[in-house]
């Protein structure tokens, strides 16, 4: 756990020295509520291993992992308000902290900060402005046009959480300066990884006690919400059957790269693998 610990801490360094340089005072402590309140860091560290996957160096991927975890808590803002939760990481949600208008601000600054550091590499930003084209859709779709089917459930899934993962990934092998094909390749890898890690999310959210879970349970069943076990017909161990399709398809993605004898290939295959037995 060393191995990932380390680059655990290059993320939360950098990610506290952008979030003390925001201005005014007021935004930066907003944001900073959202951003340093915890989490997993899943999606700056697969950049981080993708980028060391590719043959690249951690320290070149911490600001496009910084970015993406900023772009990914912006989302976390806006569907809190949506929802009306109250709690977030165990801590009170931006809009219960602030009100409305400034956790959608906060919201704001956050994507401010992530797409300067993204600004220095024109294929990181095509990148990260694709995730946020397709975040923003399936944002979009959940609240006017509820999937009814498996396939849309999918689709939805794919632009909701997928395509940010995507684009987690394939910043990581841009920063290591990676050929297309590795790019897509890792791409491809970490959006099935997101499908199933919102697949298993889904499932806890009807299952899990939220203690453990560290936010409110039942939300999706409560507000409509298109999740797996809503809007298909699968029971929660046809959804974790599913999870686990797609995580193995993850796992295939990664082997047309070159991170099968690298220590953060190791990792990244352990992530697809966690995603669908995680509790929480």
């Amino acid at each position: 756990m060393e191995f990932l610990e380390r680059r655990r801490t290059l993320v939360e360094d950098r990610l506290e020295a952008v979030i003390d340089g925001v201005e005014p005072s007021e935004l930066g402590e907003e944001v900073g509520h959202v951003a340093l309140s915890g989490g997993k860091r899943v999606r700056p560290l697969v950049t981080l291993l993708a980028c060391e996957a590719a043959g690249g160096d951690a320290e070149d991927a911490v600001d496009f992992g910084v970015g993406v975890e900023l772009v990914h808590n912006a989302s976390l803002v806006v569907d809190d308000v949506i929802d009306q939760s109250e709690v977030r990481r165990g801590v009170e949600s931006a809009w219960t902290a602030f009100g409305y208008g400034p956790a959608i601000v906060a919201s704001d600054g956050l994507l401010g900060e992530a797409f300067e550091l993204f600004s220095g590499e024109p294929r990181a930003m095509q990148a990260a402005t694709e995730a946020m084209i397709e975040l923003g859709e399936g944002e979009a779709t959940e609240l006017v046009a509820i999937p009814g089917d498996e396939e849309e459930y999918m689709e939805l899934a794919r632009r909701k959480t997928g395509a940010l993962f995507r684009a987690a990934a394939e910043l990581g092998a841009i920063a290591a300066d990676a050929d297309p094909f590795t790019v897509e390749a890792f791409g491809e890898y970490a959006e099935r990884v997101g499908v199933a890690f919102q697949i298993r999310d889904d499932v806890l959210d009807a299952t899990a006690d939220a203690d453990d879970l560290g936010k409110p349970t039942g939300q999706d069943a409560e507000m409509g919400r298109p999740s797996v076990v809503e809007v298909t017909q699968l029971t929660t161990e046809e959804a974790n059957a599913k999870a686990r399709e797609e995580a193995d398809r993850a796992l295939s993605a990664l082997e047309r790269t070159d991170a099968a004898d690298t220590e953060a290939g190791e990792y990244l295959r352990d992530l697809a693998e966690f995603v669908v037995v995680r509790e929480r």
